[in-house]
């Protein structure tokens, strides 16, 4: 049996996590994490996410919650994330990374950390934004540079970071696809007389608003046709299931950072 801890326990994504471990089969829910001070320390994590009570208090006693579980599974900020990831790789615990808006230099960090544990950290975890990654490799390798590539994402008016982390990820398959490099060629500002659009850049524009729980669409525009390839999330459940699954997968592998491809045997 897997026992699985949760970071950011009393969040929307946190009880959704928590209600996909009690779902699952041949995982236990071990621990739920909160911040210092947060309202919701001391209550019982599975009662406050609607499951009934299993007896699991929300702490924020991080090394107490990581030393009792086999996975923490983490969908919270990316400074938390590599705090939390700090701390299993010194107790040789395996962790799931959800969090998103990692710079180049956070994410190195993060591979330097998993030298001695497996960890997964993906910016989305459902399967058919993971299928999309493999999809537009393939597209985009076809197409090549004869197409122009736009991509166009949209969440609720409470995200964060900007652009998605699922839209700069799309970015970069494309990019790597078509042999570019995606921090060169993102565009993600047009404004006044800009100038025509060249021929290797990647627009990015971003949409907020309501309680949108994300979408998703690279557009491949060419002379007389458009090719759309699109990915709408209707509930929170896909990214929660994800990663269990995930949590499921990476205990007992080979350390190193792999992400959802790795997971879902895309690569």
């Amino acid at each position: 049996m897997i026992k699985i801890a949760v970071c950011g326990a009393a969040g929307r994504m946190g009880q959704r996590i928590i209600t996909s471990i009690i779902e699952a089969e041949g995982v236990e829910f071990s621990g739920a994490l909160e911040r210092p001070g947060h309202p919701a320390i001391g209550q019982d994590a599975a009662l406050l996410a609607g499951c009934g009570k299993q007896d699991v208090l929300i702490t924020d006693n991080l090394n107490a919650v990581v030393a009792g579980c086999d996975v923490l599974i983490d969908f919270t900020t990316p400074k938390v994330s590599l705090k939390n990831l700090e701390v299993c790789a010194l107790l040789k615990k395996s962790i799931v990374i959800g969090s998103t808006g990692f710079t180049p230099e956070e994410r190195a960090f993060a591979s330097e950390l998993t030298k001695d544990i497996p960890a997964v950290l993906a910016p989305n975890m459902s399967v058919g934004v993971n299928v999309c990654f493999k999809v537009l490799k393939d597209v985009a390798k076809t197409l090549g540079d004869d197409f122009d590539v736009e991509i166009v994402e949209l969440h609720h008016n409470k995200k964060k970071d900007s652009p998605s982390g699922t839209a700069v990820r799309m970015g970069e398959v494309v990019a790597e696809a078509l042999g570019r490099d995606y921090n060169k060629v993102a565009n993600y500002h047009r404004e006044g007389i800009c100038g025509e659009r060249t021929k290797e850049e990647i627009g990015m524009q971003t949409v907020r608003g309501g309680d949108i729980v994300g979408e998703h669409t690279v557009y491949f525009i060419g002379m007389g046709e458009r090719i759309e390839i699109s990915h709408r999330a209707m509930t929170r459940d896909m990214f929660s299931r994800g990663s269990v699954r995930a949590a499921k997968w990476v205990v007992g592998k080979t350390p190193g950072l792999y992400d959802m491809q790795d997971v879902l045997g895309l690569k």
